[in-house]
């Protein structure tokens, strides 16, 4: 009896669906889950799930799942590079994917070059991920800070602000550096050297101590029309609401980081003036991926919001999606590398078309500014703070 229990509890195993399917896709994301950057790492991480889930329930790619693999970094770089060496060491990730942040990434970049391990679509204009000539195991989705900045010091002197009226709120740290440094290169290319007379104002990442930030522009000898802004959600909808009381009519002007939907929930509903850039559509734009995202979210949970960081980790997960369809042969760390690199003119439903080789590892180069009026996000034109004067 019992050598024929044996026996069929062995045949039970060999004919278990789990025992033959293939290896999953283990990829990996150290992000903010916990702490005051929790909204960007929940939701880029529910906008890479979605994707992911969609794929599986299609059979995966080629019969592999995507199985994402997620630690809680609290966006604080010693924590994030813990988690770096624990995804590639031990969960044995072949990509690490949609990090958030630029002074976590300062820490991971290092780690995915020793470790030659992709680090792709992270959700940070940083520097650090951006480097010249290209490092291999980096690759980006999303426009610099530069590119955001310099964007917004285009459009702003093009609509009549001087230079003169500009002035910066920033977090103390590499994020806030590679905004600040993009806008000022950009107001030196425009010939105005006397940067160091722009009122700066910095506050401590995961903190809301914005009211020294916030003394130095009120004490600023020109009164500022516009502050450009690198901050997270919280601090950033506290400093506009104390800047506000004192100074109504001047622009804040966001880089993409702090979420426009994020910002927006964090901020009364009577403020006014506030822009940001983001590296994605607005969601009642007409690109087909929106409509994709949106029916992909609510299959993956019907209680999540849409908003802008959820569909950045759609797109890059789409984008990860369609470079392992290209590969031929085995997937592993190098050849993903090689199938993002062939990727040509990819057209993902965005309105635009993606394109990397060996040279260029950043997608796209596109922003689409937003003004958030009323408690309501829609689209911006710098022109729009000329018929403000």
């Amino acid at each position: 009896m019992r050598l024929y229990r044996s026996l069929l509890f062995i045949i039970s195993l060999l004919a278990s669906p789990q025992l033959w399917a293939e290896p999953s896709i283990k990829i990996g994301m150290s992000t903010a889950l916990t702490g005051p950057a929790a909204a960007l790492g929940t939701n880029m991480r529910a906008g890479v799930e979605s994707y992911f889930n969609q794929v599986n329930k299609k059979g995966g790619i080629n019969g592999r799942l995507l199985e994402l693999i997620v630690r809680d970094d609290g966006y604080e770089p010693e924590r994030a590079a813990v988690n770096m060496r624990r995804l590639i060491d031990d969960d044995k990730v072949l990509t690490v994917i949609g990090n958030v942040g630029t002074p976590t990434a300062i820490v991971t970049v290092p780690i995915a070059e020793e470790k030659q391990t992709l680090l792709f679509g992270a959700f940070s204009g940083g520097r650090v991920l951006r480097q010249d000539p290209v490092s291999r195991y980096v690759i980006n989705y999303r426009p610099s800070y530069a590119e955001e900045t310099a964007e917004m010091i285009n459009g702003l002197l093009r609509s009549g602000i001087k230079p003169q009226q500009i002035a910066f709120f920033t977090q103390r740290d590499g994020y806030g550096d590679a905004a600040y440094l993009g806008a000022i290169e950009a107001l030196h290319r425009h010939g105005f050297k006397e940067t160091d007379s722009l009122a700066h104002g910095r506050y401590t990442r995961n903190t809301l101590n914005v009211e020294d930030a916030a003394a130095t522009l009120l004490d600023a000898e020109i009164t500022p029309k516009v502050i450009i802004m690198a901050g997270g959600y919280a601090p950033s909808a506290k400093f506009i609401e104390l800047l506000q009381q004192d100074l109504p009519d001047v622009w804040f002007v966001n880089v993409s980081f702090v979420g426009s939907y994020a910002l927006n929930s964090a901020l009364a509903n009577d403020v006014k003036n506030v822009v940001v850039t983001q590296v994605v559509p607005n969601l009642n734009s007409a690109p087909p991926i929106i409509d994709e995202y949106l029916k992909s979210l609510k299959k993956y949970d019907a209680s999540l919001a849409a908003n802008d960081v959820s569909l950045e980790g759609f797109i890059v997960a789409k984008i990860f999606f369609w470079s392992l369809k290209g590969i031929k042969g085995d997937i592993n760390k190098e050849s993903i590398i090689d199938g993002i690199e062939a990727v040509q003119e990819l057209d993902i439903g965005l309105g635009l078309s993606i394109h990397y080789d060996e040279l260029d590892h950043q997608a796209i180069h596109t922003l689409w500014p937003t003004c958030i009026k009323n408690g309501r996000l829609e689209s911006f034109s710098w022109e729009q703070l000329s018929s403000t004067e």
